[in-house]
């Protein structure tokens, strides 16, 4: 992908992140159906079945134990409607709303036993995506006030990643390529079978036919590979694993030499040390525990009494 004028590494404002939409629920039907058939069993329910009136109506309130960010509000509507088509979710809040401890994010009515059949289900898709949401706002307010901006990586659970990287964006933050056909990141494995020819590999990949318009990063880790990277012009340079000090120097060398080049930061990055790596001038910090290491948000399912 090639960039003219301007100084393109510089923060722009946040655009509005993609809402909920087909790719998403396409995705989590997928994912639904897989979860409640492990989760209901070949016989159902059969505590609710034994203890529950068939004609029993409730009415549940999904609560926020915890303060956070919420995501996956559709989700849940898909568990519910996959359940029982009777059951109705109405939600008080949006996905992207930061929670208070004991708000209401929805109340959910029908039948009493498929309320309690939904229940676990939803709340694991629930409690998953607002604990990304949450720890992504976390990063994103560590970087506030610098240019940096907060990317996911493909270190997502196989088959969740495109409601994980969904939730990213809920959370604030921007996401990375979505899988292998969607940019070329060039890393030390490729480097490695073309002998550590770093210009040749991003020259390779500027000129291949199926590449137009596709954004062209390659992973460096050393300065010798900065240093040659830099001089190829590729659309982004990582710097992998690379301490303070390197990359206040690798941002001094990229604005005297190529200030077109983005550079992002990345390797073990912690809410601990985001911030005075956002400082140095990069672009972008890509955060792989965003999406295989947030905890769950705590929420809970409470019922209030039948209507």
């Amino acid at each position: 992908m090639r960039r003219s004028g301007g100084s393109p590494h510089e923060m722009k404002p946040q655009p509005t992140p993609p809402p909920w939409g087909h790719p998403e629920t396409l995705a989590c039907r997928r994912l639904v159906e897989l979860a409640l058939a492990e989760d209901i069993g070949p016989a159902g329910d059969r505590t609710s079945l034994a203890l529950i009136d068939s004609e029993a109506e409730a009415t549940a309130a999904f609560v926020a134990r915890r303060a956070g960010v919420v995501a996956g509000l559709p989700a849940v509507e898909l568990v519910c409607l996959a359940v029982d088509p009777k059951l109705i979710l109405s939600p008080r809040v949006a996905d992207g709303t930061l929670l208070r401890r004991g708000m209401i994010l929805a109340t959910l009515s029908g039948p009493l036993r498929s309320i309690l059949k939904a229940e676990r289900t939803a709340l694991n898709f629930l409690q998953h995506l607002s604990g990304i949401a949450t720890l992504t706002r976390r990063f994103v307010r560590r970087t506030q006030g610098t240019q940096a901006r907060i990317y996911d990586t493909r270190k997502t659970l196989p088959g969740w990643r495109v409601l994980q990287k969904y939730a990213v964006r809920m959370g604030g933050g921007y996401n990375h390529r979505m899988s292998l056909s969607e940019g070329i990141l060039i890393k030390d494995n490729h480097l490695a079978a073309l002998g550590g020819q770093v210009q040749r590999a991003i020259e390779l990949a500027q000129r291949y036919s199926g590449n137009v318009e596709l954004p062209v990063e390659i992973e460096v880790e050393n300065w010798e590979q900065f240093e040659q990277a830099l001089a190829a012009r590729p659309d982004i340079i990582m710097l992998d694993n690379m301490s303070v000090p390197w990359i206040r120097r690798a941002v001094r060398r990229r604005q005297q030499a190529a200030p077109q080049v983005q550079l992002e930061a990345s390797g073990g990055i912690t809410l601990t040390t985001v911030r005075e790596i956002a400082r140095t001038g990069v672009d972008r910090i890509s955060v792989g525990a965003l999406t295989h290491s947030a905890p769950a948000l705590d929420i809970a399912l409470d019922y209030n009494s039948s209507p």
